[in-house]
């Protein structure tokens, strides 16, 4: 019998990629991003052209950030398929909101070296999607309450000022709407991140997604989830071993 495959805009032969990879690929670009934006931007040489592409500057700080711009895409859509196939909806939403607990005080510090920041972790954006997708599950009936509660959420996005933010929240909203639809995931996904166009190609490893879990089950997941916080928190001590307190 042949395996079915979820829908995608690549041929069957180039859907190889499990939900593991996919996490994979997501903490590493993440990881690629986050050494940029806390040590590489302080090495002069780092930040400085290297070459140019159409008069464009390209430097290894610049195609370092360029290239964790896929990762948040990828994040969005391990969502969606999480709270779709999740036997535990509360359980899930309660680890985002814990893990976005944990990981407040090391983003604090990535970004302005202190216990208080104007801006939250991305774990906050991810849960109003999760709350998003709740909301239009449990409403599935009811346009009108869908339209309110994505608009209740929408204004706490934009009051918290989470990462990525409300455009990161109404992103959110598109993986979900066209979650059965890979294509129009894509065009429209990838027209809303428009003014973070590197990012879209984050679509091509999604559409390679084949379905299948892959080697990160059971407590695994929360190596996943840990990974966050724990690989910000080492990055900000090696700040200040290498280059002393401030950012």
């Amino acid at each position: 019998m042949t395996k079915s495959l979820p829908n995608s805009f690549l041929p069957p032969r180039f859907q190889i990629l499990s939900g593991s990879a996919l996490k994979m690929i997501a903490i590493i670009t993440m990881l690629i991003d986050h050494t940029a934006a806390v040590l590489l931007k302080k090495y002069p040489d780092a930040v400085s052209a290297f070459m140019y592409i159409h008069g464009s500057p390209i430097s290894l700080y610049r195609l370092c950030r360029d290239i964790g711009r896929v990762a948040f895409p990828i994040f969005c859509f391990l969502l969606t398929e999480g709270f779709l196939h999740t036997r535990n909806r509360f359980r899930y939403g309660r680890n985002l909101l814990i893990f976005a607990l944990i990981a407040e005080i090391p983003w604090n510090f990535m970004f302005a070296d202190t216990w208080r920041y104007s801006k939250q972790n991305v774990f906050f954006t991810l849960f109003l999607g999760y709350l998003g997708f709740c909301a239009l599950e449990y409403f599935h009936d009811n346009q009108l309450m869908q339209v309110v509660s994505a608009l209740v959420l929408l204004l706490i996005s934009m009051k918290m000022n989470a990462d990525y933010g409300w455009r990161g929240y109404v992103f959110l909203l598109i993986m979900y709407w066209f979650r059965t639809d890979k294509s129009a995931q894509a065009i429209i996904g990838s027209c809303w991140l428009y003014y973070e166009w590197k990012a879209c190609f984050a679509f091509l490893s999604i559409n390679m997604y084949n379905g299948e879990r892959g080697f990160i089950k059971g407590k695994a997941k929360y190596l996943f989830y840990a990974f966050y916080p724990v690989h910000i928190t080492v990055l900000v001590i090696l700040r200040h071993m290498i280059f002393g307190p401030g950012v």
